[in-house]
């Protein structure tokens, strides 16, 4: 997998204190550049296309279609992880506001929450381990997707501990 989740735990993450704030900002690990993305693609669709050719050449004409459909089936796949690469959650806590920026795909959202009106709930699920969900005015706001299981629960305990200072 070229882009494997972000799987440090909380307790190491890159929190910037203030005196009772802090941001911090959970994105996926991504291993490899768009350009090295898309030059990966071009090698392997090159090569693929390649033998797919010299075996028309060689009497099996009908290995070509399937090169090509093999090209278009990874070029696919690359655009869909390219379309995720670069999401993220930024989380802010600084004069009373809780502040969360979702990068999704191409979608960008902000919530504004009152920090002593935000609760913190954990969710543990079988298989996905636990959700963090985020609950202020009656709005539910699902954070930490890019963690793993322990980290969701050791950024709710200090999330949780940060909204009641």
């Amino acid at each position: 997998m070229i882009c494997a989740i972000f799987q440090s735990f909380v307790s190491a993450l890159p929190f910037r204190d203030g005196i009772a704030g802090f941001s911090l900002t959970l994105k996926r690990n991504c291993s490899i550049s768009p350009a090295g993305l898309a030059g990966a693609f071009s090698a392997l669709a090159l090569l693929v296309l390649a033998i797919g050719m010299g075996f028309a050449f060689a009497g099996a004409w009908l290995v070509l279609p399937f090169a090509g459909l093999e090209a278009l089936l990874l070029g696919a796949a690359f655009v869909a992880y390219a379309r995720h690469a670069a999401d993220y959650e930024r989380i802010e806590l600084e004069g009373g506001r809780l502040s969360i920026e979702v990068a999704e795909a191409r979608r960008k959202g902000r919530y504004e929450l009152p920090a002593h009106r935000a609760m913190v709930r954990l969710e543990k699920n079988q298989g996905y381990g636990a959700r963090v969900l985020l609950r202020a005015q009656g709005e539910e706001l699902e954070i930490g997707r890019h963690l793993d299981a322990e980290a969701r629960v050791e950024l709710a305990a200090e999330l949780a501990k940060r909204l009641k200072i």
